[in-house]
């Protein structure tokens, strides 16, 4: 492994990291080095935050806005997040000036900060000097020398980014934890600790996968209780002869905001992406000008957010740096950005004027259709316990011999074409449970039903990925199971970035073995971390989907 001084940049924590083992020049998803370089200060400076806030819990001292900034600054930081640099400059800053609020707050409540690491003690303010701090050794991943201690602790932290996305989301919605709060605080300063044993580092990533699914609950509830039980949902593909704004990402309430605001404008709304199974959830369906669903995942909007014509709102990662023919028109608002674009801030209430996007679609031409038809989704939980004594007789009358979870996320890779022809070469009576962005590659097949269950059952975003370990549970519960690994349910899952880092860990916990991820397996995964994960739980790679088939099927 290169160390810090001979590379300009390190970064693998996405599934297309360069060579499947970092990048270190540019990454591959087109990060610059000096752009890597800020986020991974950032995260430092987050560490720190950390340490010292953990001080202030044990006093009584806790301010929800440090748990809203650590939130927010490890969801900047997830793969196709945030291109800005200034936004990188201002919040380091800003955290900085945070942790010395709290270390002051600490020693006037009688307290001490006993620590005097560096990610307590360091500041800085200029540009110059987090520029210059942000290229050091001991800030970024390769600081860490011993590769086991390294990947272990890059697991758990991809992991706390997944986490703080899901509670980001949650909190958007009036939702939070403390308890997911203060693990993520303990969780990083653990990651500073070098008595930590591997041992231990093991049994901490686990402990994240403990609240990985607390969080995925808790948004779970937020998404439901404000907008209802998903249900099942024709949406529409092709478009209308209106002009519009295409809303991509994952923020549900920034959807409801814009919804609210292009009333009677004669502008319709359309999602991308992950903003898919908005749709299926009932109070988006009283919008008459919710049109449908405009392209397919994150990787393709190069080309589709081009051919949309109107305006482009971003509410979360999976952002392509723009083309410049439609960057003009693209906004961003939560924890994105791109430099050059215009972002949309939050009032102190949480609300957002979309106004500036709405009259700009007014002056610009409709959607060119690039495809037609309907796709059917909303098969979370409550609608799939709803039918579940047909699910279970066609579990019985062996018109469904297994299930596959095939959750997770599309990418750019040509091999992500294996998951198309698994889904076209699987045996007519095996069924498709589905979440994120991955069901791109067989949602608009006609794979057909059985017994009138559709052989893809899509249960909606990335973190709805919990939706599909809710039903697992009660399918092992109606059989009268002592484990979910009895059932007839195989495991292919596609990862991209950091939030199915907290999907396989919430899965591991939970006790579900013989995982199989690809199209690789993860880079930030050394060789005995690896053998770890295979000998203990059974994650496996991919080969070829004929090989792979006839395994799961001898399961």
């Amino acid at each position: 492994m290169d160390n810090r001084s001979s590379v300009s940049m390190f970064c693998y924590q996405c599934q297309e990291t360069a060579k499947g083992t970092g990048c270190t020049i540019r990454g591959v998803c087109g990060k610059t080095s000096d752009l890597s370089n800020i986020q991974d200060l950032l995260i430092y400076v987050v560490k720190g935050i950390a340490i010292v806030n953990n001080r202030a819990r044990a006093l009584g001292i806790n301010k929800k806005e440090t748990d809203k900034f650590i939130v927010d600054a490890l969801f900047m930081t997830i793969t196709n997040a945030n291109w800005d640099p200034a936004r990188f400059y201002d919040k380091i800053r800003a955290g900085l000036k945070l942790r010395e609020e709290i270390k002051e707050a600490v020693v006037k409540a009688g307290g001490s900060i006993e620590n005097t690491s560096d990610f307590v003690t360091w500041y800085g303010e200029t540009d110059e000097e987090l520029k210059a701090k942000s290229e050091a050794p001991e800030v970024g991943v390769l600081a860490t020398a011993n590769e086991d201690i390294r990947s272990l602790r890059e697991l758990l932290t991809y992991g706390l980014k997944g986490m703080a996305a899901y509670l980001e989301h949650a909190n958007n919605l009036g939702y939070d934890d403390d308890s997911i709060n203060a693990f993520m605080q303990k969780a990083l300063e653990d990651i500073t600790n070098d008595a930590l044993t591997a041992d231990q580092l093991v049994a901490l990533n686990l402990e994240a996968g403990k609240y990985g699914v607390d969080v995925m609950a808790l948004l779970d509830k937020a998404n439901t209780s404000t907008y209802g039980n998903p249900e099942i949902t024709k949406v529409n593909i092709g478009v209308r002869n209106n002009p519009a704004i295409l809303v991509s990402g994952h923020d549900l309430r920034d959807l409801e905001q814009l919804l609210e605001q292009t009333k009677g404008t004669g502008v319709d709304v359309y999602t991308h992406g992950e903003m898919l199974p908005a749709h299926y959830y009932p109070a988006f369906k009283k919008y008459e000008h919710f049109v449908g669903n405009y392209g397919n995942a994150w990787w393709l909007q190069d080309k589709e957010f081009e051919s949309f014509n109107g305006p482009i709102l971003m509410t979360t990662n999976c952002i392509v740096p723009p083309k410049a023919s439609y960057k003009n028109r693209m906004f961003t608002t939560g924890s994105t950005g791109i430099d050059g674009v215009k972002h949309i801030e939050a009032n102190a209430d949480g609300t957002k004027d979309f106004s500036e996007i709405i009259e700009l679609a007014k002056t610009l031409p409709a959607p060119t259709e690039i495809e037609r038809g309907e796709i059917v989704g909303g098969f979370a939980h409550a609608t799939v316990l709803g039918i579940a004594d047909k699910v279970i007789e066609a579990v019985k009358s062996g018109a469904i011999k297994r299930f596959f979870v095939m959750a997770g996320c599309d990418g750019r890779m040509k091999s992500r074409e294996y998951y198309t022809e698994f889904a076209k070469k699987l045996p007519k009576d095996a069924v498709i449970l589905t979440a994120g962005c991955a069901k791109y590659k067989y949602n608009k097949l006609d794979l057909g039903d059985i017994n009138g269950i559709p052989r893809v059952l899509d249960a909606g975003q990335c973190n709805d990925s919990y939706s599909l370990a809710v039903i697992a549970l009660k399918l092992k519960e109606a059989f009268g199971l002592d484990s979910v690994n009895e059932l007839p349910i195989s495991y292919n899952i596609a990862w991209y970035e950091q939030k199915a880092v907290i999907v396989l860990l919430a899965l591991l916990y939970l006790g579900v073995k013989n995982i199989h991820l690809g199209p690789t397996l993860p880079g930030f995964l050394s060789p005995n971390v690896a053998k770890v994960l295979v000998e203990n739980f059974g994650i496996g790679g991919i080969t070829n989907v004929e090989d792979d088939i006839k395994m799961f099927m001898a399961q």
